[in-house]
């Protein structure tokens, strides 16, 4: 069962939330994975919280929900499969990436490397429906992923949160910890990069706060 089974997040996580709502998880995915075609396999649900380990968590990018066309939704906000095409968002991300760090961009939308690094890449949803975004908002994860903000501005390690997007920058009260730095910008969809997340400097301004709190910066 891919779940949070061996990950640090377990533990504080159902202290939060209770075993019950971890029970009703389980039988919500049970239930739409049964039902008709849902983004991420569904072994991937988790593959956030597997990947980035509580106690490693330097930098969170919120994302809404997974990619909810075939093969393209990997656990991870805007990441693709390395032999994928780059989403319209992950594009722009990455012209902002150029231009922030004056350094060629990433060959691959598969975004592991951040995420091994401490780049917590949490989607405000876990699952979608095939072609229907924003399908499970509002059903069941939002308890999951608050809980999962707080839980991480709470840490004792100083923390970088780039909240990009209405959506995403609603989560700002959650951040309560002493040791966050929050950036907020449009999100980088075409419909609203020009309004302010190109110019944004979000990769640059992370490292810029994890080198002054003694923290190895992040090799985007």
């Amino acid at each position: 069962m891919a779940d949070l089974t061996d990950t640090d997040w377990l533990q504080p996580l159902t202290e939060r939330l209770g075993q019950s709502y971890f029970d009703a998880v389980q039988q919500f995915l049970k239930t739409v994975y049964a039902s008709g075609a849902v983004y991420p396999a569904r072994e991937n649900v988790f593959a956030a919280y597997r990947a980035t380990p509580l106690s490693q968590v330097k930098v969170v990018i919120l994302g809404q929900d997974p990619y909810p066309n075939p093969d393209q939704a990997q656990g991870l906000s805007f990441s693709v499969p390395a032999d994928m095409a780059l989403p319209k968002s992950l594009v722009n991300i990455y012209k902002e990436y150029v231009t922030d760090l004056n350094q060629p961009a990433p060959r691959t939308g598969d975004l592991h490397a951040w995420a091994e690094q401490g780049v917590l890449l949490l989607n405000t949803v876990l699952t979608v429906p095939a072609n229907q975004a924003n399908g499970h908002a509002g059903k069941i994860w939002e308890q999951l992923t608050d809980a999962t903000i707080s839980l991480v501005a709470q840490q004792p390690q100083p923390t970088v949160f780039i909240l990009w997007g209405k959506p995403a920058q609603k989560k700002v009260p959650l951040i309560t910890g002493p040791n966050n730095l929050i950036l907020q910008a449009p999100h980088p969809s075409p419909l609203s990069a020009y309004r302010g997340f190109f110019g944004s400097r979000p990769f640059s301004q992370a490292n810029a706060f994890l080198e002054s709190n003694q923290q190895q910066p992040i090799r985007w």
